[in-house]
């Protein structure tokens, strides 16, 4: 049992048990702290008469944001189990595949829990979540992760960024991606911070959401930003506004500062550590930085520019980067620290591809795309088939041949792509990433 996070989860009822904890914007439902341990208790009672057969058993589920969502996970805590969110999203087959991939013992298919056959029993007691990759470079990859990380993410999180109770989260971006675990689930179960979901991405539900509940903080994407920057909207009761899941563009950040007179606060995290880095101030957002480490983060630069992370919310179950307790990650992403402790993300590593014979960086062209005027986002790839073609999709305005002819003083003709595709906005996941499976058939099509 996850004792230490239901011990948590009690200190939060004692405190705020009484005070609002979910609201659902689309229906304006909204049920206090001890209102959502009763909710929970009841949909435990409801499909699990036998608490026991979920102890030590990882329980798949993908619910929207929404009461549900936390009755579910809650519940699966209480149980003992180890809860495994997907997004919502997730088609119903892919869920029970990724379900008996893992060696689940439950899947809950929308209406009740379906046992599974072979299942695996985690027999230490601390573990309660499995985070899975986003799955954007191959097949998701499972994290395992005791009550301590979660905690420990969610601590770092309010500490840096001085989220308190008073606060009310604007809860959009999944809960249970990791970013959604340690800026709006972690927050709301250890230490009271109240949350409003959403109802819609678009600028004039969001603006409609904030006129009507008023959060404080929003952690956002910067798709989202992007929309916000270019519409006529107002958000009066934003104090924080948070950017993570995808590198900032530093145009929108100053678009975003320049229509609503104050700035986004870049956040840099993955799924193996939770939070990395943070901008408390935004004045390296500006300028495409991402700030220093967060509280509790320790930051060093190794080998090929890749940086070294440890802390007591990166993941131990099977990670040989580790000191006893505390985990460590090397990332795949390439940056500079500088002597302040300031963090610039300079591309992902290891997208390398051989082509025609010649070597090349994929992330080099898309840093060269990026620099360009005009250019808001870019993604490069290569064709399936006997003779791989070199393509581009940019979101731009800018016609494709002045982009090819701005690319060829940076790069060596063979880098330069054969295909292009400009396009208003790169197709995203919902965790704020670009979606390369979808941006590579819209150009390959």
């Amino acid at each position: 049992m996850s004792c230490a996070l239901l011990s948590a989860w009690g200190k939060t009822l004692r405190r705020c048990g009484d005070d609002r904890a979910v609201t659902q914007a689309a229906d304006g439902h909204a049920v206090t702290f001890r209102e959502l341990d009763l909710r929970a208790t009841a949909w435990l009672a409801t499909h699990a008469p036998d608490p026991r057969a979920l102890a030590g058993r990882a329980v798949v589920f993908a619910v929207p944001n929404g009461l549900r969502w936390f009755e579910i996970f809650l519940g699966l805590l209480r149980a003992g189990a180890v809860a495994v969110p997907l997004d919502a999203a997730e088609p119903v087959a892919a869920q029970r595949r990724i379900a008996e991939a893992l060696r689940a013992g439950f899947w809950w298919d929308g209406a009740r829990l379906t046992s599974l056959p072979d299942p695996r029993r985690f027999r230490d007691p601390a573990v309660c979540l499995i985070k899975l990759t986003s799955g954007t470079t191959g097949q998701p990859r499972p994290l395992i992760f005791t009550a301590a990380q979660f905690l420990a993410d969610a601590q770092q999180v309010t500490a840096t960024m001085g989220i308190r109770p008073r606060d009310l989260n604007y809860a959009l971006i999944p809960l249970g991606h990791s970013y959604g675990l340690g800026n709006l689930t972690g927050p709301l179960l250890a230490h009271g911070v109240p949350l409003v979901c959403g109802a819609s991405p678009l600028p004039h539900a969001i603006a409609a959401d904030f006129a009507r509940w008023r959060p404080t903080v929003f952690p956002g994407v910067p798709a989202m930003w992007r929309a916000l920057a270019a519409s006529e909207v107002a958000l009066a009761s934003l104090r924080l506004g948070i950017s993570a899941g995808a590198p900032l563009p530093p145009e929108v950040a100053r678009d975003f500062a320049t229509r609503f007179g104050r700035k986004l606060h870049s956040f840099y995290g993955s799924s193996e550590t939770g939070g990395i880095a943070y901008d408390p101030t935004g004045a390296a957002t500006l300028t495409g930085g991402v700030g220093c480490a967060m509280r509790g983060v320790e930051l060093s630069l190794q080998r090929g520019q890749r940086l070294l992370v440890s802390s007591a919310a990166v993941f131990t179950h099977g990670n040989r980067h580790r000191e006893k307790m505390i985990g460590a990650w090397i990332m795949a992403d390439r940056m500079t620290l500088d002597l302040r402790g300031r963090v610039t993300l300079l591309g992902r590593r290891g997208r390398t591809i051989k082509l025609a014979g010649r070597r090349v960086d994929l992330s080099e062209i898309v840093t060269c795309l990026g620099r360009l005027p005009g250019v808001r986002d870019a993604w490069v790839g290569v064709s399936c088939g006997a003779d791989p073609v070199l393509g581009a999709v940019i979101a731009t305005e800018r016609p494709v041949g002045e982009l090819r002819t701005a690319l060829h003083p940076a790069l060596a003709p063979w880098k330069v792509p054969r295909k292009w595709l400009t396009v208003s906005a790169l197709p995203i996941t919902a965790r704020g990433k670009t979606d390369g499976r979808a941006t590579q058939a819209l150009l390959f099509r």
